[in-house]
């Protein structure tokens, strides 16, 4: 028999509720407020559900710097014909378009760092056959 067991991805911030803030606006998401200030969640349809933890000696990511590793990112995935209105959307919340060698020409698939630093993706949805 199996626990059954759920998870979810935690990012480690200075300022959770910020951030919690802007992946809920981007992802048409909620906020939940806990007891623990400095853990923050957000959760909405389809399925997502992150977390934001204050780290008090946070160093934001420096990928796509070439000594570091990406480690880990969101991929948000987009509608074939939606990408540009979701761009114009991530940045206008806060999101930094990220320079990557994959940048030029790539339509389906766009990096950003969150206002926290981490680094996410819009992606095209894949079509399923």
């Amino acid at each position: 028999m199996t626990v059954a067991k759920s998870a979810f991805l935690v990012l480690d911030c200075a300022e959770p509720a910020e951030l919690a803030e802007f992946y809920a606006a981007l992802l048409g998401a909620e906020v939940r407020l806990g007891v623990d200030s400095d853990f923050v969640e957000v959760v909405g349809h389809d399925g997502v559900h992150l977390a934001m933890r204050r780290d008090h000696g946070y160093a934001p990511p420096s990928w796509p710097r070439p000594e570091n590793s990406q480690q880990a990112h969101l991929r948000v995935l987009v509608e074939r014909g939606d990408m540009d209105e979701a761009e114009r959307e991530a940045v206008g919340l806060g999101a930094m378009p990220v320079e990557t060698k994959h940048s030029p020409g790539r339509q389906d698939e766009r990096v950003y760092s969150d206002p926290a630093g981490h680094s996410f993706t819009l992606a095209l949805k894949p079509t399923l056959r």
